[in-house]
């Protein structure tokens, strides 16, 4: 099982450890109910460094991406990232990851850690064309530090200016004595703060730095429980739950980042356009428990006699709300917001509603 920079600070911390995608990753410190309130009230900090990280290089590089992504490279502008998919030819998602744009000749690809493998040999077989792709996840350490204080945290250890990084904006600087940080406005909590993304070595020293800077805001380190439960109330897809190679990204409520232009030719184009146009059979929804219980991955959502209307891909119990929500598919007919649908738990239908996603408001 293999390990991240931080793994002994997370020992340290009296962190659970559990196995997740191939690492031996924190689930809890605290508690996810303590981890995940102190995100959304204040700040907390995520080892994700499990995450994968390609470099794409050289006068076909942008090229490449236009060529496997459904967003569209084109519009980033230098110092922007971009939130897209990796389409197959079925209609289905290989992964949702993130590009950022350094120049037209280099690019930095963020994918999910249980699709490194995956994803790089999709790349390396559709890189027909010469780009330079490099592979440095067990290079580069990820710190997610989120939640409303993150930004006045980090401003006390970086000379950078962090109110003029906008969303899903990044600039690489100095944090600490740490150099070459890259420093992006991006998230997995909808709490507003930063990634960090630094060299293995460097790890350690940016973890404690934020940690004692974040001391008087009450900081708290946060494990993937948490980071679970803070993305359903946003509404996040977790790739193997809510999307997969059999999801159609216009079924996961995703067509914003599907770009039909003449800039594109991705896999399944023509197949988002007719579902676009025509409407799909199935619909990624919100679903809110009005009975007592937890909406759980894997339970069925049937209609008022029974009959079944789709699947639960994501559940928990809200923190903030303090009800069952989670996520499902259901047939198109039935995912209007306010739309009374029953989750089955133990063998019982749990009266539920459709709810409009997110859950929370930032």
């Amino acid at each position: 099982m293999k390990k991240t920079a931080l793994h002994n600070v997370h020992i340290k911390h009296g962190a659970k450890m559990i196995q997740f995608a191939g690492y031996d990753m924190p689930l809890e410190y605290a508690g996810v109910v303590s981890e995940h309130l102190a995100v959304r009230n204040s700040a907390g900090i995520f080892d994700v460094s499990h995450m994968g990280k390609f470099w794409i290089k050289g006068d076909y590089a942008a090229d490449l991406l236009q060529k496997i992504t459904t967003n569209d490279v084109l519009k980033l502008r230098e110092g922007q990232a971009q939130y897209t998919c990796i389409p197959n030819k079925e209609g289905g998602i290989v992964d949702d990851i993130i590009i950022y744009k350094y120049d037209k000749k280099k690019f930095f690809v963020v994918v999910n850690a249980s699709n490194i493998s995956k994803d790089w040999n999709w790349i390396t077989k559709h890189n027909t064309i010469g780009a330079e792709i490099e592979n440095s996840s067990e290079k580069i350490s990820i710190l997610a530090l989120q939640g409303p204080k993150a930004r006045e945290i980090l401003q006390q250890v970086t000379s950078s200016d962090l109110q003029s990084i906008g969303s899903f904006e990044f600039v690489t600087t100095k944090v600490g004595q740490v150099k070459d940080v890259i420093v992006s406005a991006t998230g997995y909590t909808g709490a507003g703060g930063f990634e960090l993304y630094c060299y293995d070595k460097d790890a350690v020293a940016l973890w404690e730095l934020i940690m004692k800077t974040g001391s008087a805001y009450n900081i708290q380190p946060a494990g993937l429980a948490a980071r679970d439960t803070l993305r359903i109330e946003m509404g996040y897809c977790l790739y193997g739950n809510d999307i997969d190679d059999s999801t159609s990204p216009i079924e996961a409520g995703l067509g914003w980042v599907v770009k039909l232009n003449e800039n594109n030719n991705f896999d399944s184009k023509e197949l988002f356009s007719v579902q676009k146009k025509n409407g799909v059979v199935q619909k990624l929804v919100g679903i809110e428990l009005i009975g007592r219980g937890i909406p759980r991955s894997g339970y069925v959502i049937v209609d008022e006699k029974g009959g079944k209307l789709g699947t639960v891909t994501s559940g928990t119990m809200s923190p903030v709300l303090k009800k069952g929500i989670g996520m499902g598919y259901v047939k198109s007919e039935y995912a209007d917001v306010g739309t009374i649908i029953f989750v089955q738990i133990r063998n019982k239908n749990i009266e539920a509603r459709i709810s409009k996603l997110p859950f929370i408001t930032k």
